[in-house]
């Protein structure tokens, strides 16, 4: 591990434990004063979660945690409400401690006013106990403490339900301007963004796989980040893949999240279980008279873990033959600039999650050009699924995973 890494970490966790003693403070020092006991659980519970979810995603890493089990998973749920807890904390807070800022700045300014003409101060009206009267700031606390607790205990529940569920199927027809007669109507599923591992099994990639191949799909699509550990642990789980069915074929591009367990063992054993690996290459389809170029690029950051799986979409397209669509798959919808570059007509993405719940579901719209749903991007078009299954947080408040079926129509 590099000093960057430790230095980062550190820093992360040093932050991560500032949160919780913020929420501690919110909830203990604003509103009413709770009896000792009252006072110890909070911080007990709030200790809880903020050790617990440090446990789940490193211990394996420290060998702290040997195997999968249920610390892991009590972890990753303890992650879910801590987040929330944090986010809707600052969301309370923070116009309170902008409007103490505010007043600060207020009475220092009386104050120098007072200095240079004591006589203004008696012209300042006294409001009075109205609204900022102590009984009144006690009860509005309270208010905000209890929404703050159930908020985020109310998302997680909800979120867990739409998490642990078969995904729903999002159909997306995609327009594209003189389509070969022969490629309208070619039906491609997308499955992305899994994440088999601590709390996503096999069972659950098996229900995934027969509705995939319910849909009768002409290909398949897999936009990467399937796996959180390495091939011996989790190989046996993603048996699923070798049971899509599609007249053309699976074909599977890496993920950030493959690299993390050692990306190049992950394509080995995918490709051994049928779907087609494409690391910045590909394959010409054929589907009556049309040619349909398909290609697939590692991810972006590829190339910091491996060198020579470093992401180029120039490459994945060279030296293709005569085609009349191209097709690229990519997991980052960054990506997007280097296909067109490249000359791609769609684009197949995942990595987003949608943000997965609140509230990176609206901050992920600042760190990604696309973030769910079909979009023009200069001459091509990009798609964007928000994921099949979840990292994490078993936590889908907000953004509903899915299978998706695109179906490409002339226009």
């Amino acid at each position: 591990m590099t000093l960057s890494t430790v230095l980062f970490f550190g820093v992360f966790l040093c932050l991560w434990a500032l949160m919780h003693v913020w929420v501690g403070r919110r909830l203990i020092v604003r509103g009413r004063e709770y009896p000792a006991w009252v006072r110890r659980m909070i911080v007990g519970v709030l200790v809880s979660l903020a050790i617990v979810p440090v446990l789940a995603v490193f211990g394996r890493r420290l060998e702290i945690v040997n195997e999968l089990g249920v610390l892991q998973w009590i972890g990753f749920v303890f992650m879910g409400v801590s987040t929330l807890l944090i986010a809707l904390t600052m969301i309370v807070d923070t116009p309170r401690l902008v409007a103490q800022g505010g007043l600060a700045l207020r009475k220092r300014w009386r104050a120098t006013q007072d200095r240079l003409d004591p006589r203004a101060s008696d012209a300042q009206p006294d409001n009075g106990p109205g609204l900022g009267s102590p009984p009144r700031r006690q009860f509005f606390a309270d208010i905000a403490n209890y929404g703050i607790v159930g908020g985020a205990v109310g998302l997680s529940v909800v979120g867990f339900a739409e998490a642990r569920r078969v995904p729903r199927v999002v159909r997306v027809n995609v327009p594209i301007q003189d389509l070969h007669p022969d490629l309208d109507g070619l039906r491609i599923v997308q499955l992305t963004d899994v994440h088999i591992g601590p709390t996503i099994r096999g069972t659950w990639l098996d229900q995934v796989v027969d509705v995939a191949n319910s849909l009768e799909p002409d290909l398949v699509a897999l936009t990467g980040d399937f796996v959180d550990g390495f091939v011996d642990d989790l190989g046996p789980e993603l048996g699923g893949l070798s049971k899509l069915r599609a007249q053309h074929g699976a074909f599977f591009v890496t993920g950030n999240h493959e690299y993390y367990w050692d990306g190049p063992a992950w394509c080995a054993a995918i490709d051994a279980l049928g779907p087609t690996v494409l690391n910045n290459e590909h394959r010409l389809i054929e589907r009556g008279a049309a040619r349909l170029l398909l290609a697939g690029v590692t991810d972006l950051g590829a190339g910091r873990h491996e060198p020579a799986h470093a992401s180029d979409p120039a490459k994945a397209k060279a030296n293709a033959p005569a085609h009349d669509l191209a097709v690229l798959l990519a997991h980052q919808p960054r990506s997007v600039y280097g296909a067109a570059k490249a000359g791609f007509d769609l684009q197949l993405s995942g990595h987003t999650h949608s943000g997965q719940y609140f509230p990176m579901s609206l901050m992920i719209h600042l760190m990604q050009p696309y973030v769910h749903g079909l979009a023009r991007h200069d001459d091509m078009q990009i798609y964007v699924s928000a994921g099949t299954g979840y990292w994490g947080p078993p936590n889908r408040a907000g953004s509903p995973s899915e299978i998706t079926l695109l179906t490409l129509r002339r226009a």
